[in-house]
């Protein structure tokens, strides 16, 4: 009896635990993920506001953190808080945190080394601000674009799958031979209609390898900027702008040239760029060679570059001439980002044009034809 008594309370207790764990499972706070653009610039300029103030970090966030809209965001604030409370470094606190990436932290941590945190935060701010400018155009460049092309194929393809058939399928009722322009539609029909799904699944085999394997897609980005002078222009000169933007923020706060050179390179992580710039500031570091030496014979940026910053080793105006190739390249990238998009502008409007007309010749074209066709063979 007391066997018979047991199972039913093992099977309430499973049951109750399973309950309990779910419950556990739904209570569990979510972890909150890395800033927006647009909330990561009001943030920074937030906190660069308060702290010019005369506020503590550990203030500023708090002040920052309530009332907020987001309660993920305030309760990822709050804990960056209380680490800096505890005693932890503010770029650790802020690392731990994973709201930010690793060029952010850097900054923070530069500005926290030179006891200029809230420069560090305007600087931030204001990089973001021209970054997220110039690749919201890209974007726009090319996103709408590639939508509007993939919409044509994909009407191409079912217009050549269905529309086209239905009208042979006519003919052939009424015995009707196809004229040759006719005929030679109805055979691009029958290619597309076999090759169509091998097309869209290499298709999308060859966007998932773009998405997610980083080497193919920097060695196919390489290719392209090494036919497309245009291409390379703005992709080279985003990379630049960013690093020597970082730099010279870094630079000019104090902190030496060998650590914002290492900071300043997190900018263009992922690229190969950032390898480049590694082993520069390594060379620079331990050789003693001048840095504008390094940055030419080690990396692959533009040769104004180099000659600049030698201009500034040589006269003690490093900054300045920093400063001057950050403007540079914020102005080139920005005028190269709208040719760009003119030019992609031009090319989708002439790849529609040629589908368009593929698929009202191919649709509807034999139809017209048909007319004739179809009256000499009922006569």
């Amino acid at each position: 009896m007391s066997a018979s008594a047991t199972k039913p309370l093992n099977k309430s207790s499973r049951l109750s635990s399973t309950a309990a764990s779910a419950a556990d499972s739904k209570a569990k706070p979510k972890k909150a993920s890395r800033m927006r653009p647009k909330e990561l610039i009001r943030f920074c300029r937030g906190m660069a506001s308060m702290l010019r103030a005369r506020l503590t970090t550990s203030d500023a966030l708090k002040f920052y953190s309530q009332g907020h809209s987001n309660p993920l965001l305030q309760k990822a604030l709050e804990s960056i808080r209380k680490e800096i409370e505890s005693g932890a470094p503010a770029f650790i606190a802020f690392k731990k945190s994973g709201l930010f990436d690793d060029k952010i932290i850097g900054l923070i941590r530069a500005g926290s080394d030179s006891g200029q945190l809230d420069k560090a935060f305007t600087a931030i701010g204001q990089r973001l601000k021209i970054e997220r400018a110039i690749m919201g155009k890209i974007k726009k460049a090319t996103t709408i674009p590639a939508a509007v092309i993939t919409a044509l194929i994909g009407i191409f393809i079912g217009a050549q799958c269905k529309v086209t058939p239905q009208i042979e399928g006519l003919l052939a009722d009424f015995d009707a031979e196809p004229d040759a322009f006719s005929a030679l539609m109805f055979q691009i029909s029958h290619v597309t209609r076999k090759v169509w799904p091998s097309f869209v699944t290499i298709a999308v085999i060859i966007i998932l390898i773009l998405t997610f394997m980083r080497p193919v897609r920097n060695f196919i980005l390489a290719l392209m900027m090494s036919k497309m002078r245009l291409l390379r222009t703005m992709i080279m000169g985003l990379r630049q702008m960013n690093f020597l933007g970082s730099l010279n923020m870094l630079h000019a706060n104090g902190i030496t040239l060998a650590k914002s050179i290492e900071t300043a390179a997190e900018s263009v992580k992922n690229t190969p760029l950032y390898d480049e710039l590694i082993e520069a500031g390594k060379r620079y570091k331990e050789t003693g060679i001048p840095f504008s030496e390094a940055i030419k014979k080690f990396t692959s940026c533009d040769p104004q570059v180099s000659h600049m910053i030698s201009i500034g080793e040589k006269s003690s105006s490093l900054v300045d001439q920093l400063d001057l190739l950050t403007e540079m390249y914020e102005e080139d990238t920005a005028a190269a980002v709208e040719t760009f998009t003119a030019v992609v502008n031009i090319v989708v409007l002439m790849m529609a044009g040629v589908l368009i007309s593929v698929v009202f010749i191919g649709a509807f074209l034999p139809v017209f034809l048909m007319g004739p066709k179809l009256m000499s063979s009922s006569m």
